[in-house]
Order: structure tokens, then C-alpha cells, then sequence
């Protein structure tokens, strides 16, 4: 153990020494936690005004400023802040009050505003996405505020609208309009978690970068006509050529610091194979093999190594026996940070190889942003946190090939990690995870994340 961890998690138990009524403060956790998850904060269409005003009054009896910012009617963003010293810039603290929508048939045993408890977990849409981190911001302003922390950091705490169907008014308003609101050194929000793969605890991924969306749509155009006389320039036909190529392209590999960590430290808690391709990715011998392995039976880690491209719709004709004049096909490209846009489009044109295809681009769904610090005192705070909350894991940095809000604030220069409770991997492909038609919680788990947040916030923000 080197001298400067050493210095760390001495200053960590020092910030720390004081601990909080975890089981009073658990009951009180669970109260709200269920109170959010009972609220329908759909989205679409978003309403999340009754959660926010729930979370107001919480942090308000408490003593703690809270204001309110909206861009549209009943889709405000909550911003609660807690004052330190000024000696060190904010943390910030995030979490979402909106949730997908569903499909009330589907939920079976518990409905989807429930918040059922039942055999040691909690159900409900949003108990994983997001209003676990929610409840988690909420109560670790609360228990700051009542142990009476004193910190050289002021902590925020964003409870924002509309991350899951239109940002802009969310993360994206508060960055453009608000900045100062929330502007901080250091970020917390989703897109983390522990993982536990037997029972056995693997890893805490902290997630520091993610791809951004960058979709584009083809088109193309022929000659209409009867079905029966075959055309040359039929636009389906031209159009499938062209979907196809774009479907089966390889862009190049490229890793970060973020992907490359991740890797090597994943090969420490893998099986001797399965470290042997993740430590061969760079090897120029065996990369390509390991690539087409990755590709076939990993296709998450596949698309952690270079920008994608998925088609996902296609739009053509309207009747059997008519070859329509056009036809159209949206393909879902997820850029890597720092891919040079101009450049990929470029050779996807390229790969196509067809003047008659009409190769359009959409507004980017994310602002492109860095990959945040690996070296940052935010991080390595978390690591310590890991070894004190989820023993004998590994702290894997990570790349969601997905998309997230901190995009907005990383754009500005935030560092910024995401964070999340313990999953159990073998609960993903039974469909208990986000999105899913019984989304569920281990409520255990909720409350070690709330304490291992907590002390992640302390740790950084507790005057030294």
C-alpha cells in the first residue's frame, strides 16, 4: 500500500469518525424511497412536480435551501445546496426524478407503483433507475445537515427532470441556463454499481466516460412502379446494399484510459481465458481474433472498442405489389469520445460506396465530452470506499455504451462519476433490472450504497 493511500484513508477515517444512526437513518431511507417509488413520474409525458415538491419539503424541514428551475410546466429541476468553507470547489450530487414508462399488463406479481416489499427486495418502477440514487442524494444531504459536518466543500444536490426522454430540459437546461447553480469540481450521478456474480462480490464499476449518440439516417430514391416488372434503381434493394455495409464496416479499435483500465483490471477477477483476451486486445498478433471473440460473445465490450453503428429502423413501401420511390433506414451510431465525426462520415460513405445514397446526420442526442480523470482524488476516494463497503471487489472503471446527463456537465469540464447500488448479474437476463417489467432492489443494498455514497461525500467533502 503506498504512502499517499495511506494518507487517503487516513483522512477518509478521520472524516468519518463520527458515524450517523445508520438504522434510524435506513428506516427513514426506506419511508422515502417508497413514497418516490409510488409517485407515476412517467416519462413520457413527465410530471415529476410532485417529486420534486416531496424532496423540497424533505430538505426544507431540514433547513436546507432549495430552488426550483423549469423550462416547461410540472418538469422542474430541484437544486438543494449545502455550504462549506469555500476552500475547495463543490461536489455535485444527481440523481433523476423521471422514469420510463410502462406497460401496466406486464407487471404480474407487483405493479409498477407498488414500492411492494417482498422477499428482501423492493419493486417498483424507477427502484433501480434512478430513484435509488435519488433517495441516496436525499439522504445524504439530510444526515449532513443533522451531524453538522463541517466542510470545505459546498455540497449540491441536482434532482433533475427529463432524463430519460429529453434532456434538454433537464441536465442539458441547468448546464445552459443555470451553470452556476450547480457548477462543481467533482460530479456523483447514475450509471454505476457493484456487481456479484455466485454471491460473490466481482466489481464496483464507477463509470467515467460514455459514447454519445450520433445517429444518421439513409436515404434513397428510384423509379415507382408495378411490383411485377423489377427495376434496377429500386430504392429498397439500393437501400439494403447500403445497410448492410454500413452493418458489417469494423471501425478501427481504439481504447482510452478509461477502456484500457478497465481490461487490465477486469483480467484480475476473470477466468485464466477470459484475462487472456482482455490482456491480448493490444497485442497486435492476436487483436484481431480477440476482437471477432469479443464481437460474437460479447458485444458489450465489442462496442466499449469503437464507435458503432446498429440499424434500427427502416421505412419502405406501402403496398406488396408497388416498388415505393424511396426508402429510408435510421442507423444508431455511438461515437467514442473523441471521434472525429467529420472523419467516421467520411468513410461511412465510403464503405457504402454509393453517390445515390443521401447519408444524413441528426442533432448529436449528448454533448461529446471527455473521458473524466482516473488520477483525481474523486476516484481514488472511491476506490477507498470500495474497500470499505464492498471488500475483496475490484474498482473497474467503465465506459457505458450508453448515454447519460453527466455528458452535459463533463462538456463543461466536470469530473464526473457514475455510481449505483449492487446488482446481481444473474438478475439482468431474468428481467429484473432497469426498464424492465419488475424492476426490483435488493432494500439491502440500497442502504450500503447510501452508506458508501455518504462516505464518499464526507471523505471529499469534510473540512480536513
Amino acid at each position: 500500500m503506498t504512502f499517499r493511500l495511506l494518507l487517503l484513508l487516513s483522512s477518509c477515517l478521520a472524516a468519518l469518525a463520527a458515524e450517523p444512526d445508520w438504522p434510524k437513518i435506513q428506516a427513514e431511507t426506506l419511508k422515502h424511497f417508497q413514497a418516490l417509488v409510488r409517485m407515476d413520474t412517467s416519462d413520457p409525458p413527465g410530471n415529476e412536480t410532485p417529486a420534486a415538491l416531496y424532496i423540497k419539503q424533505v430538505l426544507e424541514a431540514e433547513g436546507i435551501p432549495v430552488k426550483l428551475f423549469s423550462s416547461v410546466p410540472n418538469r422542474p429541476n430541484l437544486v438543494a445546496r449545502i455550504k462549506g468553507n469555500g476552500s475547495k470547489r463543490p461536489i455535485l450530487i444527481v440523481g433523476h426524478t423521471d422514469v420510463v414508462n410502462v406497460d401496466p399488463s406486464k407487471w404480474k406479481e407487483h405493479g409498477p407503483y407498488s414500492a411492494d416489499r417482498a422477499g428482501g427486495y423492493i419493486y417498483g418502477r424507477g427502484t433501480v433507475d434512478d430513484k435509488d440514487n435519488l433517495v441516496s442524494c436525499l439522504m445524504a444531504m439530510v444526515t449532513l445537515k443533522r451531524m453538522g459536518v463541517q466542510l470545505d466543500r459546498d455540497v449540491i444536490f441536482l434532482a433533475e427532470a427529463a432524463e430519460e426522454g429529453n434532456s434538454a430540459i433537464g441536465a442539458g437546461f441547468m448546464a445552459d441556463q443555470h451553470w452556476d447553480e450547480i457548477d462543481a469540481e467533482y460530479c456523483l450521478a447514475e450509471g454505476g454499481g457493484a456487481m456479484r456474480r455466485g454471491g460473490k462480490l466481482v466489481s464496483v464499476n464507477i463509470m467515467t466516460s460514455e459514447k454519445i449518440p450520433a445517429r444518421a439516417v439513409l436515404k434513397t430514391t428510384g423509379t415507382a412502379g408495378h411490383g411485377s416488372v423489377p427495376r434496377v434503381d429500386n430504392a429498397i434493394a439500393r437501400l439494403s446494399s447500403a445497410v448492410e455495409k454500413a452493418a458489417t464496416w469494423q471501425p478501427p479499435m481504439q481504447l482510452n484510459d478509461t477502456t484500457r483500465a478497465y481490461f487490465e483490471r477486469l483480467a484480475t477477477v476473470s477466468t485464466p481465458e477470459q484475462a487472456s483476451r482482455y490482456n491480448g486486445l493490444a497485442n497486435p498478433e492476436r487483436s484481431a481474433a480477440i476482437q471477432e471473440f469479443l464481437k460474437v460473445n460479447e458485444p458489450l465490450h465489442y462496442s466499449m472498442l469503437r464507435t458503432s453503428i446498429s440499424p434500427t429502423i427502416f421505412h419502405a413501401g406501402y403496398r406488396n405489389n408497388v416498388i415505393p420511390s424511396s426508402a429510408e433506414a435510421t442507423l444508431d451510431i455511438r461515437a467514442l469520445p473523441g471521434e472525429d465525426l467529420d472523419k467516421f462520415f467520411a468513410e461511412l460513405k465510403h464503405q457504402i460506396g454509393d453517390d445515390q445514397v443521401d447519408i444524413q446526420r441528426q442533432p448529436l442526442g449528448r454533448p461529446p465530452a471527455p473521458v473524466s480523470r482516473l488520477d483525481t482524488e474523486m476516484f481514488r476516494t472511491l476506490e477507498a470506499m470500495q474497500r470499505k463497503h464492498y471488500p475483496g471487489a475490484v474498482t473497474l472503471p467503465g465506459m457505458v455504451t450508453g448515454a447519460t446527463d453527466m455528458a452535459y456537465f463533463r462538456a463543461k469540464g466536470m469530473q464526473c462519476y457514475g455510481v449505483g447500488p449492487l446488482i446481481d448479474v444473474e438478475e439482468l437476463p431474468q428481467g429484473y433490472g432497469a426498464h424492465s417489467d419488475q424492476e426490483r432492489i435488493l432494500e439491502e443494498e440500497l442502504y450500503r450504497f447510501l452508506r458508501f455514497q455518504y462516505d464518499a461525500v464526507v471523505a471529499m467533502a469534510a473540512h480536513q
